[in-house]
């Protein structure tokens, strides 16, 4: 129970810290919003490490820095992929990405579930799934076009960001829990070390980092943003340190729920019909697990 419970809350963290990091973005870059959420989600979990006790011993620490590597890669393209296709699609493409490799990972380390809590895990990543589809009525792209825009493609960034999202999963749970939340410390430095190296490589080819965050409303948003997301991050830890790995991961990865509605309430994004389906059956597979 308890790691359901940890997990959903870790879901609602990301799917808020996502939406409002979207939000920033669309008034800026990606780069441009991490210099700004990176750091504040650092000192976050510094303070909460500092509070809370345990060892920061080298190896959990670099488990949770190459992590935070992985990490901090997925967070600039999903950042620009926010800034370049809706969030109703990206957040579940990206979560679908981040769902599959961690249940890879635990089936193939042994991880047996439940009948009933593996159908809930089941309809939660078909739900994923139904909430990520897109309309089918966009002009087929020609072969020049989608190897100049790959890189652009929302889509197509949703779900590198969502697969370096899932490897941070694992590494998280191979850094251990004995050490308190010091591998969480060791992850947003990484991220911090990813961002870093962004500018320093734009900085290197002559480009911009674009608009500075201009206004106190996308400054606060962008220090909320990452706030949320490195609670959402220790919160994540505690659920794959008290239960399995597929069922923390899957769980978790339903935050795209909360940035769909937050972008259908705040942009007018319109819930295709296919996507009212699959948040109904996330919330089935929910119950099944919880039941479970």
């Amino acid at each position: 129970m308890m790691v359901t419970v940890l997990a959903l809350a870790a879901a609602l963290a990301y799917g808020v810290a996502d939406f409002l990091g979207g939000t920033v973005t669309r008034g800026s870059t990606a780069i441009r919003a991490l210099t700004w959420c990176v750091p504040i989600g650092l000192a976050v979990v510094l303070v909460a490490a500092l509070l809370t006790g345990g060892d920061a011993s080298p190896g959990p620490m670099a488990w949770g820095f190459v992590a935070g590597l992985c990490g901090g890669s997925g967070l600039i393209a999903f950042y620009r992929a926010l800034a370049r296709g809706p969030m109703s699609v990206v957040a579940p493409v990206s979560a679908l990405a981040a769902a599959v490799i961690p249940v890879a990972v635990g089936v193939a380390q042994g991880e047996r579930l439940d009948a009933s809590v593996l159908l809930g895990v089941l309809l939660c990543l078909f739900a994923i799934g139904l909430v990520s589809m897109e309309s089918g009525g966009a002009e087929e792209p020609t072969a020049g076009a989608v190897g100049r825009r790959l890189l652009d493609s929302g889509p197509v960034m949703a779900g590198l960001s969502g697969s370096c999202f899932g490897v941070f999963f694992v590494l998280l749970k191979e850094a251990g829990d004995g050490t308190g939340l010091w591998p969480i410390v060791g992850a947003r430095l990484g991220n911090l070390a990813i961002v870093a190296v962004a500018l320093l490589f734009l900085a290197a080819r002559g480009a911009g980092a674009g608009p500075r965050l201009s206004g106190r409303t996308l400054i606060v948003l962008a220090l909320l943003s990452g706030s949320l997301d490195a609670g959402a991050n220790v919160l994540y830890f505690l659920a794959v340190h008290n239960g399995m790995l597929s069922l923390a991961a899957v769980l978790t990865s339903l935050y795209p729920a909360i940035t769909v509605l937050l972008a259908r309430v705040a942009y007018s994004e319109r819930l295709r019909a296919v996507q009212r389906v699959g948040m109904a059956v996330a919330v089935a597979g929910v119950a099944l697990v919880t039941v479970g």
